[in-house]
């Protein structure tokens, strides 16, 4: 699919057949896309942090704790604030969204909503947030409405800095406080290390996906890693992600996990490792693929800190 297939409506790099596109009904369309609907990895890996975390934090009480409600809380609220950041971020990058291939056909850029509408959408779906925050206590509320700050500096970095992947890793990170503070009302030191793990792993992914428009980028003057990285991107990603899982590990250690969530970690440590060594800066098809594969990091890590927590006897649901 190229990128001028936006014309009837689809966007570039949306999966082809995606259940939007297919079940939705055409009015609904553009508003589902400009919430990225049909691309869920997006909230995936907003959603990761605070599930890791969550699950992190049984650990370090003293008797089981049910680990499904936080759960099925921060899934809505991924689900939900992953669309109205990605509309603010689309009002906010029109102009250069219309001037790259990938992002054109998107639904601001190419007509299909007004910026009005798009208003409207972004405050309806984070007043929907907001019902979901609040289910929480008052502390991890706040922590919530901090992260505010973040989401609304973060389209402006790759207009000014190299580093835009740092601000997302700040905003898209931020879960791995926020699961913890949801089951202790403040936030420990091992949820502190994971959040920055969280941050060189974002880094590390968000570079992949940046390659995919490194000449568009250039062009539009649209400043990220994956330019400022060159001929050493695989390297440094390769940093970040050492980087994130040692964080890991050590987040995991303070926080007095078993023998399975570490074995979890090492499985995903091996599939950062094959990302890395399969990596080609030149070929966006490849790089997408392995952005998304970040989905399946996501439930090794999971599923080993979860396993551990349930064999001995940390959490339930």
């Amino acid at each position: 699919m190229t990128a001028e297939s936006g014309s009837d409506g689809k966007v570039a790099d949306a999966p082809r057949g995606n259940w939007v596109d297919r079940l939705l009904p055409s009015r609904a369309r553009p508003y589902a896309r400009l919430a990225r609907l049909d691309r869920p990895i997006g909230w995936w890996l907003l959603l990761w942090p605070c599930w890791w975390s969550s699950a992190l934090a049984t650990n370090y009480v003293e008797a089981p704790v049910p680990v499904l409600p936080h759960l099925l809380l921060f899934l809505v609220g991924a689900i939900v604030m992953r669309g109205a950041g990605c509309t603010y971020n689309d009002i906010v990058d029109r102009k250069i969204d219309a001037a790259v291939a990938r992002t054109r056909s998107r639904p601001i850029p190419s007509g299909q909503v007004s910026v009005a509408g798009a208003f409207v959408f972004m405050v309806v779906l984070t007043l929907i947030g907001l019902v979901v925050l609040l289910q929480f206590d008052p502390f991890t509320v706040l922590l919530g409405i901090a992260s505010l700050g973040t989401i609304v500096i973060y389209p402006f970095l790759k207009r000014f800095t190299n580093w835009p992947q740092i601000g997302l890793g700040i905003s898209f990170s931020w879960g791995a406080l926020m699961g913890w503070s949801a089951l202790f009302g403040d936030v420990d030191l091992p949820a502190i290390v994971l959040y920055v793990g969280c941050i060189f792993w974002v880094i590390g992914y968000d570079t992949i996906y940046a390659l995919q428009d490194k000449e568009d980028d250039t062009l539009a003057g649209v400043r990220s890693t994956a330019r400022s990285f060159g001929h050493r991107a695989k390297r440094l990603i390769a940093v970040s992600y050492t980087v994130a899982t040692l964080l890991f590990a050590t987040a995991f250690w303070l926080a007095d996990t078993g023998i399975i969530a570490f074995a979890g970690l090492a499985l995903g440590a091996a599939h950062l490792a094959w990302q890395v060594k399969t990596l080609d800066t030149e070929n966006p098809e490849r790089c997408l693929r392995l952005f998304r594969s970040n989905r399946d990091y996501g439930w090794i890590l999971f599923m080993g800190i979860l396993i551990d927590g349930i064999v001995f006897g940390r959490m339930y649901f």
